[in-house]
């Protein structure tokens, strides 16, 4: 039915328009009690096998909503209603900021794809953060922030930026997510060399730990699917060096030609990051190269093209503990997160593994082996 609808509706309208519709929708459905508490049923029922320990959290399982469809923390219980794990907002900077112009989002049908150049449009850090103090949660969440640069901020105030918006929100986050792989901030991508980044983790992990005095909050970096593998290595031996929590991998892509896309050049052509299908095995190659490198020591995950439960587990069994999704929610609708789990399920009944923390990077291992 959701197919139907969204070629009959959502597929005919603006993409930005069409998302910002059914985020209102969300966000109305879970303000109604009844109404939350019959969809939270249908679409959110619990896996007790599934349940998973990342990051010193406990979560309902490993499946969670990707940054970049909740910019400004503002449908939380919205999501977890409808059966994500757990929720990252953002990507947030510290200055508010519109974005780039419209026209800034694409579907790619043919490709089961998405191509943005949104620019990190959202409220600022400031406002984030009052959102996140003021709220009184109808579902338990677990919260990642995902933190980016300003984009009228000059590069040698970078670190300061990204420092300004932790201290303004790691109180409020579950774990925090520096992101330097976003292709829609010039020169943000450069922030991934070794000799960059590591001034700019070490400030945001110092800044965290001034912010926040009783406990340690979990910090993650995001890298993008474009690196060269001896720049994923680097970034892998540097998240060791300097403690950092875990490694997401991957945001979206620059490439195209060599995707073998569907849809006409003059859509795929267009400038910003792809993301969906196309990106799925490239992902999956970054994860299991950075499991092969660090082990149980770091919590990776996997997120780029995970379409089904299939896809979800194969992260897993490439060294994910956690696996999110996004672009494939436009797709699939409102009973994504449901079937991941119940395929999440099964998979796990039907394998050697009695936990899905047995089941991470065993294929790694395997290989390695």
């Amino acid at each position: 039915m959701y197919k139907f609808f969204f070629q009959l509706v959502f597929q005919r309208m603006d993409p930005e328009k069409a998302h910002y519709l059914a985020f209102r929708w969300i966000r109305l459905a879970a303000r109604v009690p009844v109404l939350r508490t019959f969809v939270a049923a249908a679409l959110a029922p619990r896996y007790k096998e599934l349940r998973t320990e990342a990051l010193g959290l406990r979560m309902h399982g490993p499946f969670g909503l990707a940054a970049g469809f909740d910019k400004n923390a503002v449908a939380i219980d919205g999501m977890t209603m409808l059966g994500f794990d757990h929720i990252e907002i953002g990507t947030v900077t510290a200055q508010p900021q519109p974005g780039n112009p419209r026209k800034r989002l694409f579907r790619l049908v043919a490709d089961r794809a998405l191509i943005n150049r949104m620019g990190f449009n959202n409220e600022g850090s400031e406002a984030v953060a009052a959102r996140l103090a003021a709220r009184n949660p109808v579902f338990r969440a677990t919260v990642g922030v995902n933190i980016g640069k300003t984009k009228a901020v000059p590069e040698k105030e970078t670190v300061a930026d990204y420092v300004t918006s932790t201290e303004r929100l790691a109180a409020h986050a579950d774990y925090l997510v520096v992101n330097v792989s976003s292709p829609n901030t010039p020169g943000l991508r450069n922030l991934q060399a070794a000799e960059s980044l590591r001034p700019l983790l070490t400030a945001v992990r110092e800044a965290a730990d001034r912010t926040v005095t009783d406990r340690r909050v979990p910090l993650l970096v995001k890298i993008a699917p474009d690196l060269a593998d001896e720049d994923v290595d680097a970034v892998a031996d540097l998240a060791l060096e300097l403690g950092l929590d875990g490694i997401i991998a991957t945001n979206t892509t620059i490439a195209r030609e060599t995707l073998g896309l569907k849809s006409s050049p003059e859509l795929y052509q267009e400038t910003g990051g792809l993301s969906g299908a196309p990106v799925k095995a490239r992902s999956l190659e970054v994860l299991r190269r950075l499991y092969a490198r660090v082990g149980d020591d770091l919590v990776l995950v996997g997120v780029g093209g995970i379409e089904d439960a299939e896809d979800a587990w194969q992260r897993i069994l490439a060294g994910a503990t956690l696996v999110q999704g996004y672009s494939a929610f436009v797709y699939e609708g409102p009973f994504y997160a449901r079937a991941i789990h119940k395929g999440l399920a099964a998979r796990l009944a039907n394998s050697p593994y009695t936990t899905l923390a047995e089941a991470v990077g065993a294929d790694v291992k395997k290989a390695a082996a």
